[in-house]
């Protein structure tokens, strides 16, 4: 009888696990519950807390917890409590728990509405408010200063507890202040930059008034508005920059003399420990030689050029330096001069000291130092271009030690003594792990193993391997996913799905290969979903990457083509239903691919896609490809327009009304062209999109982009 009943027991075991992975993604499964109810457990706002060297928190069900290593747990606050102290201060209450900012271990900073909030946690109230104007963007808190920077329109203001103050006033919309500059190229990503002891504010100042207004047009108003934005194209006229110094005890502004050319590119701004001088990384139009200059940041005055770095093809200056604190003559630099990303040390004459890191795998994140600088904390590549490990560095030889032990995709946060990392990672099959590990590697304690919140699905086979590039010689990471009835006696038709140009890499050892469910729900449709990083990708080195220069789309479609040689080598590949799908350079390869290899591809759906990088903005543009004046046989190459002859398959082009990114002219030139010879093409715009479609609208769009595959592979 127990014997039976185990046997019973055990065949309900399977029948239950069996039944369990049999749902199907629905659409909005995968768009929307890939960032919802999907989207692995993670410990949220986990961060170390200021000062305490040995205590991290987490915000769990609208309470902010904190623990030290041994274990032990404290609440420093919940949502109830700080709207409780937010009616006593007149503001209006929250309902989840805010995002916070430790300033020190009893004091949290953080924002509702405009108002910045300084917050005590022992006494449970709010010690102080910073407001800003309703209106105001862009801000940026100084700790130190308990100050706020914040923009108005086109003008630049500061605030305190005193009150606010205008530091601009500039009348004419074409100059901006305070805000980031050159399209978010070179590792910007704001416009303002506090000294370090929040005395001085350093902020960007754009003249685009030369720059020509482009027509961007709203269709929701009753009658159609027109929003125009400056939109510098390739080999035209380019805003420009300069980088003022706003003293908030005198209210007097200075302006760095960075000379001549104007349009020159004023990037990775860093601030001398003793903020007598700041460092920028300008970089020449042509993008091939930047200098790291030294300018006193009371008089403006240059004082000399510490470096220079050039190359035959670009120079991409993407992190500004950053200084020893133990040294303040000495500070570290990221770069790739020697064909990777590594780090090195300089001292403020400009004599490079020592190269810290080096071999043939990129630095992807520095985490920190302890505190004599003994060793260095970073993120890289070192074991596979598709992992992300964590390392320290002997800055004194050199010596490199991994510090985790399982494969697969690192982030880490270093405490502030710099004997701790909160090391949270993700690989195939682990949907995310946050461990708490010494700087020695030895893991304390497992904070987090999160759920596999898709184990009632039945997915297919999800593999990465390597192909040759057209080179012959270069590794190419691929991912495959076949469908999870899959049966290799038939034959399955394909969809591509590609992105193949820089600072973008698809194929990497994260939860589910980092594959979108999009590619799943295709499967499961019947389809074998494939993607390879060509070269011109991410985080290979310089030499995969500039091999693009001048001649975009050539290599990479090249490279994409060796991944449909792979595929028809398959005996289960239908060779006759091949598609593709990408957006934005995804988009432009989409094309490529179309109108190259008409006869490999038989459906495509572009989305947001460059046809004439004429067309599309200085900055990027001109890296990549140069001006169309230095390079109009490039340029007429890489031009879609004069290969729409070759158009045979189904061809879907899809775009944002209101694209400020790859503006919508891409895509009507490139219609004009196919009604002008005859070429049937199918296209769909979303009205009040930019460059990509978000929330439910992207469901929408996705069912778009499935049902022409369905209905035509």
């Amino acid at each position: 009888m127990q014997k039976t009943l185990k046997l019973l027991v055990a065949f309900m075991f399977i029948g239950a696990t069996a039944f369990a992975q049999t749902r199907q993604l629905t659409l909005k499964d995968a768009i929307i519950g890939r960032y919802g109810q999907y989207n692995p457990e993670r410990l949220h706002q986990l961060a170390w807390v200021k000062n305490s060297k040995d205590t991290y928190s987490y915000v769990e069900k609208h309470k902010l917890i904190g623990k030290n290593i041994k274990g032990k747990e404290v609440e420093y606050t919940s949502t109830t409590q700080i709207n409780n102290a937010l009616r006593a201060a007149g503001q209006d209450t929250l309902k989840r728990f805010p995002v916070i900012s430790w300033i020190n271990q009893d004091e949290i900073l953080f924002r509702n509405g405009n108002h910045f909030n300084l917050y005590q946690l022992n006494s449970q109230h709010i010690a102080k408010t910073i407001s800003i104007k309703p209106e105001g963007k862009f801000a940026d808190f100084n700790a130190k200063a308990r100050t706020v920077a914040f923009t108005v329109d086109n003008n630049l203001w500061v605030a305190d507890e005193n009150g606010m103050t205008a530091i601009t006033d500039d009348q004419n919309t074409g100059i901006v202040n305070g805000q980031y500059v050159h399209r978010r190229e070179f590792g910007i990503t704001k416009g303002t930059f506090w000294s370090p002891k929040g005395d001085l504010l350093a902020f960007y100042r754009k003249d685009e008034t030369m720059v020509r207004d482009y027509p961007i047009v709203d269709f929701m108003t009753r009658e159609a508005e027109l929003k125009p934005v400056k939109y510098p194209m390739a080999g035209m006229k380019s805003h420009h920059v300069t980088l003022g110094v706003y003293n908030c005890k005198t209210q007097k502004t200075v302006f760095l003399k960075t000379g001549k050319p104007l349009d020159h590119y004023l990037t990775n701004i860093a601030w001398g420990p003793a903020e007598k001088y700041i460092y920028i990384a300008e970089l020449n139009r042509d993008q091939d030689d930047m200098k790291l200059n030294q300018y006193d940041a009371t008089t403006g005055d240059f004082v000399k050029t510490l470096y220079e770095e050039t190359s035959k093809t670009y120079v991409e200056p993407l992190h500004p330096i950053v200084f020893s604190k133990t040294n303040p003559n000495h500070f570290y630099r990221w770069s790739r001069k020697d064909g990777y990303f590594h780090v090195y040390l300089y001292d403020t004459s400009g004599k490079m000291l020592k190269q810290i890191t080096k071999g043939p795998w990129e630095v992807t994140d520095i985490l920190g130092f302890d505190p004599a600088e003994k060793y260095m904390y970073f993120v890289s590549t070192k074991e596979s271009p598709i992992d992300r490990n964590i390392y320290k560095v002997q800055i004194s030889n050199g010596e490199i030690t991994r510090l985790d032990k399982a494969e697969g995709t690192h982030q880490a946060l270093l405490s502030d003594d710099g004997k701790y990392l909160l090391d949270t990672y993700q690989s195939k099959n682990v949907p995310r792990v946050t461990n708490l590990m010494t700087n020695k590697g030895k893991v304390v304690s497992n904070l987090l193993t999160a759920k596999n919140t898709l184990k009632d699905f039945k997915f297919g086979k999800n593999t990465i391997f390597t192909i040759k590039a057209a080179d012959g010689k270069t590794d190419l990471y691929c991912r495959m996913i076949l469908p999870a009835d899959f049966d290799s006696t038939k034959k399955y038709p394909v969809i591509v799905y590609v992105y193949g140009g820089p600072h973008a890499q698809l194929v990497r050892n994260t939860w589910h290969n980092n594959a979108r469910f999009w590619q799943y729900y295709m499967a499961q449709k019947g389809y074998i979903a494939f993607t390879v990083d060509n070269r011109g990708s991410e985080n290979r080195g310089a030499a995969f990457e500039n091999i693009i220069h001048r001649h975009l789309g050539i290599n990479e479609t090249a490279d994409q083509m060796k991944g449909i040689d792979y595929l028809k080598s398959l005996p289960y590949v239908d060779k006759n239903r091949i598609g593709v799908h990408g957006w934005s350079f995804g988009g432009f390869m989409t094309l490529n691919l179309m109108l190259r290899h008409p006869e490999v591809f038989k459906v495509g759906v572009a989305g947001g896609p460059v046809v004439d990088w004429k067309m599309y903005e200085v900055m990027y543009g001109e890296r990549y490809m140069d001006t169309p004046q230095e390079n109009p046989e490039g340029y007429k190459e890489c031009n879609m327009l004069n290969h729409v002859s070759s158009l045979k398959g189904k061809l879907m082009l899809i775009h944002g009304a209101e694209d400020q990114t790859v503006v919508m002219q891409q895509s009507m030139k490139f219609l004009r062209e196919c009604i002008k010879q005859q070429k049937q093409v199918d296209f769909f715009v979303y009205p009040t999109s930019e460059h990509n479609v978000h929330g439910i609208d992207r469901v929408h769009l996705m069912r778009k982009v499935s049902d022409y595959f369905l209905q035509n592979l």
